[in-house]
């Protein structure tokens, strides 16, 4: 599954493709996109975390590995919530963080 595919299924995002290597999602209420890269974004190599915000943070991560994501920091809590880390199909690290379970 691609990252789009697996973020279509996971979030609801809709995209636009603007050619072969980058993928653009908006009105989710985040806009954005994807660009194809020969290397994955890893907190591990310098990379940004980008970590996203769910209500149900249970439900989220299972929806993560249903749909072919890799748990990598199972989650846990921290002062004002709680968060867990996930590599999408194409290796890419994410985060998704609520203020509870």
């Amino acid at each position: 599954m691609s990252t789009k595919a697996f973020f279509q299924s996971l979030f609801g995002w809709e995209f636009v493709d603007y050619g072969p290597d980058y993928t653009a999602f908006s009105n989710q209420g985040l806009d954005g996109g994807f660009y194809h890269a020969p290397l994955a974004s890893q907190t591990s190599n310098g990379a940004a975390l980008l970590v996203f915000y769910s209500q149900d943070i249970e439900a989220t991560c299972c929806k993560v590995e249903k749909y072919g994501g890799k748990i990598i920091k199972p989650i846990f809590e921290f002062p004002g919530g709680c968060r867990f880390h996930f590599e999408e199909p194409s290796g890419n690290e994410f985060a998704v963080w609520s203020e509870g379970r």
